[in-house]
């Protein structure tokens, strides 16, 4: 089997599109602080199907529903570490099981699953992690990030996906983690108007993201289209490691109200675009569904 290594260094890989909101559009409540982590607990089929959407629409990622899951929640729905560790280990489960089952109608490519590691904010659940003002050090951010990434890595993932990084400080700690953590990953930030959602560097944080031996890939998410040519060029200023893409629709979250405001039109004519500038991979974020996945795969592939 072609590595996820291998396939990010040849480019043309399609990531999948969103989880949250694609449960949240077939009428699921993720109101809660879990948010799409929920329905590991209330539903995992529903995660499992999602899954398979992405496989079927041509997604050769998926990246798993653990973005949200943090011991802090858990507990307070009363589950304890080793309970918080299972639901970890169930959101991979659940997104290789997807694969394998639609291996042959989906795409007789290789196919691989990308454990995923939000940032500290989406335990806030208040936006934060679209500011990155928590007040933390990079010690403490590590503390925060260690049993889980140690959890997840020690899964059957093929790879670790840190994503909607928002500040130098976090992209710092989980670099350092990933360092050592004996499973490849990438580390996706999160920006506005050329700048982290911190306003500090990109170019800064793709040359410390990029630094431990672990880190296949350096990429942009949950962002808005129009942003990404930017944080490609910030990349290609200090890394040669491949880059990834997966912005949101466009929409911007409102997190007071918790709702999306905007006109959702996501601009197909910019994907040709990022391949050009030298995005190995691309796919989409929040409100980014199947049917946009399968044009993205088209444009990606020809």
């Amino acid at each position: 089997m072609t590595s996820i290594a291998d396939a990010l260094a040849a480019g043309g890989v399609v990531l999948d599109g969103g989880m949250g909101t694609l449960l949240e559009s077939r009428g699921n409540d993720l109101s809660s602080s879990l948010w799409s982590a929920l329905m590991l607990l209330d539903d995992p089929a529903a995660i499992r199907d999602a899954h398979a959407e992405y496989f079927l629409a041509g997604a050769d990622v998926a990246i798993s529903a653990s973005y949200q899951v943090s011991y802090e929640a858990l507990g307070e729905r009363g589950l304890n570490g080793a309970d918080a560790d299972a639901v970890l280990r169930r959101s991979v489960e659940l997104a290789i099981d997807a694969r394998d089952s639609t291996r042959e109608e989906a795409h007789g490519r290789h196919a691989w699953v990308a454990a995923s590691v939000g940032p500290y904010g989406a335990m806030l659940a208040n936006g934060s992690e679209y500011r990155g003002d928590y007040g933390l050090t990079v010690a403490e951010l590590r503390s925060w990030h260690r049993r889980r990434i140690a959890v997840l890595a020690a899964t059957n993932a093929d790879l670790l996906a840190a994503e909607t990084i928002p500040s130098l400080a976090e992209v710092e700690a989980i670099a350092r983690e990933v360092d050592g953590a004996g499973r490849p990953a990438w580390i996706s930030v999160t920006s506005a108007f050329g700048a982290l959602r911190s306003g500090e560097s990109l170019a800064e944080a793709y040359a410390i993201a990029s630094q431990p031996k672990e880190v296949l890939a350096v990429g942009v998410n949950c962002t808005d289209p129009h942003d990404v040519a930017a944080a490609i060029e910030a990349a290609r200023q200090v890394t040669s490691k491949p880059f990834i893409v997966y912005p949101n629709s466009g929409e911007q979250w409102d997190a007071k109200n918790r709702r999306w405001m905007g006109p959702a039109a996501f601009p197909h004519a910019l994907v040709q675009e990022w391949i050009d500038a030298g995005a190995a991979a691309v796919g989409g974020c929040c409100r980014i569904g199947p049917a946009q996945i399968a044009q993205i795969a088209a444009a990606v592939r020809g």
